[in-house]
C-alpha cells in the first residue's frame, strides 16, 4: 500500500469570544507583577499586544499609546502593553524611545502603563495572538476591549504591517461605555455628540407612538429611530461612573 500524502494543516488558534470572561493570567512586566484581570476590576482595560520590541510600527505605536495615556485615563480605561520579547529588551527599548525618538512631534515620550514579558508566548496563546497564518514567533497586533468586571467586549485584530487606528480605539472605548450607560445603539461612524439610535420598538403601539411623536426623536421607519445624546452628556456620564 502506498503511503498518503499529509498536508500539513496550520495550528488551531484558540482565542477568546466577544462576551467571555478575559482569560486570566499573572505576568512580570516592566511596571512589576500584575495579576489580569483581577487587578483591574473597576476600570476598563484595553489590552494589546506587538509583534517585536525595536520594530518601526511598534514603536509608532507605543508613542501614540504613552502620549494619549492621559486620554484613555480619563475615560476610566486603562492600558497594558504585551510582545514575547524578554523584560530586560522591553526597558531598553522604551529607554531608546524616551531618549532617542522624536516622531510627528512626539519626544521625551515615557511610556508609563506595563508591558508585559511573554518569552513562553504563555498568555499570547490564550488570548489568540499568535496567528501562525502570520508568525509563528510573534503576535499580531490584537487589541481586547474589556469592562470592568472582566469580559471581553470588543476584538481588533491588525495584520502585523499595519499599524493601529488610535482615534477608532477611543472611539470603541466611549461608545462602548455610551452603549452601556444609556442604553443606546450607535450608527455606523457615530462620534460622541452625534445622534444616537433608539431601541428597536417592542410593539405595534410603540412603533406606531414613536412615528407620531418625532418631537424627542427622527424615525426612519419603525424599527429605525434615532435621537439626540450631547458630547457632555456622556463626558459627565462617564467621569459620573470612573
Amino acid at each position: 500500500m502506498e503511503p498518503v500524502n499529509q498536508t500539513s494543516q496550520p495550528e488551531a488558534v484558540s482565542m477568546p469570544r466577544i462576551g467571555d470572561k478575559a482569560p486570566s493570567f499573572k505576568a512580570v512586566t516592566t511596571q512589576g507583577e500584575i495579576n489580569f484581570p483581577d487587578q483591574y476590576k473597576g476600570s476598563w482595560v484595553i489590552l494589546f499586544s506587538h509583534p517585536a520590541d525595536f520594530t518601526p510600527v511598534c514603536t509608532s505605536e507605543f508613542m501614540t499609546f504613552a502620549s494619549r495615556e492621559k486620554l484613555f485615563s480619563d475615560a476610566n480605561c486603562k492600558l497594558v502593553g504585551l510582545s514575547v520579547d524578554g523584560l530586560y529588551s522591553h526597558i531598553a527599548w522604551l529607554r531608546t524611545i524616551k531618549e532617542k525618538i522624536e516622531y510627528k512631534g512626539m519626544k521625551n515620550v515615557e511610556v508609563k502603563f506595563p508591558l508585559i514579558e511573554d518569552i513562553t508566548m504563555e498568555v499570547a496563546k490564550k488570548y489568540g495572538m499568535i496567528q501562525p497564518g502570520e508568525s509563528n514567533t510573534k503576535a499580531v497586533r490584537a487589541v481586547f476591549f474589556i469592562d470592568p468586571k472582566g469580559i471581553i467586549r470588543a476584538i481588533i485584530y491588525y495584520p502585523l504591517s499595519m499599524g493601529r487606528n488610535f482615534d477608532e480605539l477611543y472611539r470603541v472605548i466611549i461608545g462602548l461605555q455610551t452603549a452601556d450607560a444609556f442604553p443606546v445603539a450607535l450608527p455606523a461612524d457615530w462620534q460622541p455628540g452625534d445622534d444616537i439610535i433608539v431601541p428597536t420598538a417592542g410593539s405595534c403601539g410603540v412603533a406606531k407612538q414613536r412615528m407620531e411623536n418625532k418631537k424627542e426623536m427622527k424615525c426612519y421607519d419603525w424599527f429605525f429611530c434615532t435621537k439626540k445624546l450631547g458630547k457632555q452628556e456622556i463626558e459627565k456620564k462617564i467621569k459620573k461612573h470612573k
